[in-house]
């Protein structure tokens, strides 16, 4: 098994895919932004707050989603909201990350009796990345090709489940206004606005809304009550990503798939676990997974792999080495390597391949393989061939660092 060093890692190009923005806030910049917002931090060091919410481990996905009730409150706050997306986009370029997908479900942001509407959120996020990005493609690296130059999309999430309270202003709002309507069709109705209000934002304004996700609880909201919120997404052309897989067995992957015309999966974890899958009418499970694994690596539809957020979020996972990252790698599906969460879950880019280069086998023609899905089946925000240059540029990159370090 090959041995790759970090500074190897840090210096090879690389994507983050699947890269929530409300999970990945500075924690020193979390405590100034609560204090312009005069929001209650559980404490205002950044020592207190790693002891008591952003921890090395959790106990259950419960404690772990718990870290965004803070982020959310100060991310409310336009010039906080900027200041996140510059400063996440910063940090990614510092260790070498040259493309980016952030998502987050900007409806947990809207707070309509202040001002805050989609639009101004949107402008926000991409403000602060816009402005991170022509800093870096205006450094001497980049403008003498020595580096390929920094790209970014934004994905949007719209929520699978929230209640008439305690979710965001938003939502509260449409409950109040939808008193006599099943909970579920609210949350449809939601999801419906958020994929039009992407359309229009992108087609009136430029943003580079690249595609569509579906976040939350899994279990009890399957993709399949989406279907008509996706349809509307893959008639206007933006591209699709749902969460699957990850507290849900195998068929809610295929439900993401078949449902919801699915072009990556987020996590994917719990699709190769047979004891996962509830439908009655599986009787042969290994054969569903073996057949649902086998369509996807040859459709190269590819899962967003965030190996230290599962460890965190599934306790009866306790060494990596048990991760499903072995059998999409032994089923050669298109793995792509991502974060989750920089924040909540204490990582980087680098680290994440890191542990997955220390703790499975994976030569480097198959690393430069992942590496080239991220860029290759990235929702980049312009045409094919467009797309098709920008991963030539990076991969040719990761050939020449690889030849620095002696591997080619």
């Amino acid at each position: 098994m090959p041995r790759y060093s970090a500074e190897f890692i840090k210096e090879m190009p690389k994507s983050d895919l699947h890269l929530h923005l409300d999970g990945s806030l500075r924690l020193d910049s979390l405590i100034d932004m609560a204090k312009r917002t005069g929001t209650t931090l559980p404490s205002d060091t950044v020592e207190g707050l790693k002891q008591l919410v952003f921890k090395d481990k959790y106990q259950n996905l419960g404690e772990y989603l718990h870290c965004f009730q803070y982020t959310c409150a100060v991310l409310r706050d336009m010039e906080n909201l900027e200041r996140a997306a510059y400063e996440l986009a910063i940090d990614n370029q510092l260790e070498g990350v040259n493309y980016i997908e952030v998502r987050f479900a900007p409806q947990l942001l809207i707070d309509l009796p202040n001002g805050i509407d989609f639009d101004r959120v949107m402008h926000a996020v991409n403000n602060g990345l816009k402005r991170a990005m022509a800093e870096y493609n205006r450094s001497e690296a980049v403008l003498s090709h020595q580096k390929p130059p920094f790209a970014y999309g934004i994905i949007n999430c719209a929520m699978r489940m929230f209640g008439d309270k305690g979710f965001s202003p938003y939502y509260t709002n449409l409950f109040q206004l939808m008193r006599d309507f099943a909970p579920i069709d609210v949350i449809k109705l939601a999801a419906m606005e958020l994929v039009r209000a992407s359309v229009r934002l992108r087609d009136e304004e430029g943003i580079p809304i690249v595609g569509l996700d579906l976040a939350g609880q899994e279990s009890g909201y399957p993709a399949s009550k989406f279907k008509e919120v996706y349809e509307y997404a893959h008639q206007h052309f933006l591209l699709k990503t749902l969460h699957a897989g990850e507290a849900y067995g195998a068929e809610s992957v295929f439900e993401a798939i078949t449902e919801c015309y699915a072009d990556r999966i987020g996590h994917g974890y719990s699709m190769f676990i047979p004891d996962m899958i509830q439908h009655a009418d599986i009787t042969d499970r290994a054969a569903y997974i073996r057949n649902l694994a086998s369509y996807i690596a040859d459709k190269r539809i590819a899962i967003e792999v965030c190996l230290t957020s599962n460890l965190q979020t599934n306790p009866a996972l306790t060494d990596i080495k048990q991760h499903k990252f072995k059998d999409m790698l032994e089923n050669r599906m298109a793995t792509v390597i991502c974060t989750d969460n920089r924040l909540v879950s204490n990582t980087t880019v680098s680290k994440e391949y890191q542990l997955a280069l220390d703790n499975f086998d994976i030569p480097l023609k198959r690393l430069k393989d992942m590496v080239a899905y991220g860029f290759k089946k990235s929702f980049f925000p312009g045409s094919y061939v467009e797309k098709r240059e920008y991963a030539k540029q990076c991969l040719e990159y990761f050939d020449h660092v690889a030849k620095r370090y002696g591997f080619i």
